[in-house]
C-alpha cells in the first residue's frame, strides 16, 4: 500500500503536480490516464525517488526501494550487457543470487544476445522479466503495454491479474484504455496538475466517453 497525501512538483514557474491525495491499496490494480505532459511519469518518479517533490508518500521511497519494480517508459539499459546479465544484475542488485532465468524466459528472448541489439519492445519485455523476478511487493508500470505484440500484452495483463491476487500493489499507465479496461480496479484522471476522481469499474465508460469528447473537440472533428 502507497498512501500520498498532498504531494505537488514543480519545475520552476511550472507546477506539473497539486496535492496529489491518493491510496494505492494492496491486490489492487491502479489505472492513471492523461494526456502527454499531464504529470503521468513525474508522479511516478517522485513516488520512486528520482525526482524531489513536496507532501508526503508512505512508505516512502527509501523505504519503498528494496520492493518497488519501477518499469520505465523506456527502460535504459547498459550497453555491451547481454539479456541474461540484465536480469543477473537487477537481481544481484535485491541480493538474489540463483534465478532460474531461462525457466522465467515468459517471452522467449534471445538472453546471449546483446541488449543493443533489441527492438524497443524486446527491451521493454527484458525489463519486465526483471522486475518479475525481483519478487517485489509493488509494480510502477509506465506505458507497459507500448510497444508490445498482442501475444505480449496478453502475458502482461495475465502477470498484472497474478500480482493482483498474490497482495501485490499494482498501479499502470496507459494510454491504451482497452488494456485498463481488463486490469484496473480503479482509473485515475491525471488532469490540471490533479486527480479530478476516481473511477470505478462501473464509470469506466464515462471517463473514456469524456477522454474521447476532450480529444475530438480538441481536434475541432
Amino acid at each position: 500500500m502507497i498512501r500520498i497525501n498532498n504531494l505537488s512538483k514543480s519545475f520552476g514557474t511550472e507546477q506539473v503536480l497539486k496535492g496529489i491525495d491518493v491510496t494505492f491499496g494492496s491486490g489492487e490494480v491502479h489505472g492513471i490516464v492523461g494526456k502527454n505532459g499531464s504529470g503521468k511519469s513525474t508522479l511516478f518518479r517522485c513516488l520512486c525517488g528520482l525526482e524531489s517533490y513536496e507532501g508526503e508518500v508512505t512508505p516512502g521511497p527509501k523505504q519503498l526501494k528494496q520492493r518497488l519494480g519501477y518499469l520505465q517508459t523506456e527502460p535504459y539499459t547498459l550497453p555491451l550487457i547481454t539479456g541474461r546479465e540484465y536480469i543477473q544484475l537487477l537481481c544481484s542488485s535485491r541480493r538474489i543470487p540463483q534465478v532460474d532465468i531461462e525457466g522465467n524466459n515468459l517471452f522467449d528472448l534471445p538472453l546471449d544476445k546483446y541488449v543493443t541489439a533489441y527492438s524497443t519492445g524486446m527491451r521493454k519485455k527484458l525489463a519486465l522479466n526483471a522486475i518479475l523476478l525481483q519478487d517485489n511487493e509493488v509494480f510502477i508500470l509506465d506505458e507497459p503495454f507500448n510497444g508490445l505484440d498482442l501475444e505480449s500484452s496478453v502475458v502482461l495483463q495475465e502477470l498484472i491479474l497474478r500480482w493482483k491476487n498474490r497482495g501485490k500493489t499494482v498501479v499502470v499507465s496507459s494510454h491504451i484504455f482497452s488494456a485498463l479496461y481488463e486490469i484496473c480496479d480503479v482509473i485515475y484522471h491525471l488532469s490540471a496538475s490533479k486527480f479530478d476522481k476516481p473511477y470505478l469499474p462501473e464509470d469506466f465508460s464515462t471517463l473514456e466517453n469524456k477522454l474521447r469528447s476532450e480529444i475530438l473537440e480538441k481536434g475541432r472533428l
